[in-house]
């Protein structure tokens, strides 16, 4: 039998307030459109227990006594990694025989549930340190100096990913439906090279990168895209470039060339490509990859 979906509040206590003043059940039911049975139920549970609230329902006990569920939860708080298999087996081994399915439940009625973990950037402490110091130099600028700041960065995209690890929903079966697949190629599938930028007023150029990038393809990147970027964008005087800690970036001879153009650069903490909103551009972008960036094609 399917199961009936349940009144609201608010048509519970309307069915109350239409039966006080003398309404009958068929009646409330015509003008609710709702069954004289269902009318019925509610009235009587209201005259029972002076309320429409859902009363407490009874089932089966829990599995896993209120200690155990406090020895799996101080265990995962602990350790995040830890696997359902050893919560099994701890609990086993202190006389509860349960399933894994019943510690996902257990668990989620904690509010813990199983995730994949976020990849980060390995961070040494020196790194925690700068990030640190840039977060407390810019908590409290305008957001109008965010909005003069042209982003950049490079990116590789992955044509037909290795690793490529999708869910599905399908019927038994049907694994080999196109709908169903990730399609592959033997050695991998290619790449493609990528610089971008973007500003709080839209994307600038995009520009695909043929062959190794070095510091001298790097500076004529800049040299023939940044500028127009800029120009196009509709920057106010005064704009302020980002780039990353890459080697490319930092050498002498590119730190010269921004400066006798007169770009003021942003002062970037190592390892730190997260704090940089150009990699949600690249995911949001139309063409698909396995890596966490995508591009703007």
């Amino acid at each position: 039998m399917a199961k009936t979906k349940e009144l609201s509040k608010d048509t519970r206590n309307k069915i109350v307030d239409l039966h006080q003043v003398g309404k009958t059940e068929s009646a409330i039911g015509k003008q609710l459109g709702l069954k004289k049975s269902t009318v019925g139920a509610i009235i009587r549970k209201w005259k029972t227990y002076k309320t429409t609230d859902n009363l407490p329902r009874s089932g089966a006990p829990r599995k896993i006594s209120p200690r155990g569920v406090k020895m799996i939860t101080r265990t995962v708080s602990k350790n995040p990694r830890t696997t359902r298999g050893d919560l099994v087996n701890d609990l086993q081994r202190a006389g509860t025989k349960v399933t894994k399915p019943t510690i996902s439940n257990t668990l989620r009625r904690q509010g813990l549930k199983s995730c994949s973990a976020r990849r980060v950037p390995l961070l040494k402490p020196v790194h925690v340190q700068a990030r640190l110091k840039f977060a407390r130099e810019h908590l409290d600028d305008p957001d109008e100096d965010w909005e003069n700041v042209i982003w950049s960065d490079e990116t590789k995209i992955e044509l037909f990913g290795k690793n490529s690890t999708r869910r599905v929903w399908r019927t038994k079966n049907a694994e080999l439906h196109p709908k169903n697949t990730i399609p592959t190629v033997k050695h991998g599938g290619g790449n493609i090279m990528l610089w971008g930028c973007f500003s709080a007023k839209g994307p600038g150029r995009l520009i695909r990168v043929k062959e190794r990038m070095n510091g001298a393809m790097y500076r004529e990147i800049l040299s023939e895209n940044l500028l127009p970027s800029a120009r196009a964008l509709k920057m106010k005087r005064g704009w302020v470039f980002q780039h990353d800690n890459d080697p490319k970036h930092t050498a002498r001879a590119t730190k010269e060339w921004l400066r006798k153009k007169h770009f003021k650069v942003l002062e970037w903490p190592s390892q730190s490509p997260d704090l940089n909103p150009i990699d949600n551009l690249w995911r949001e972008s139309v063409l698909p990859s396995d890596s966490p960036k995508t591009s703007l094609l």
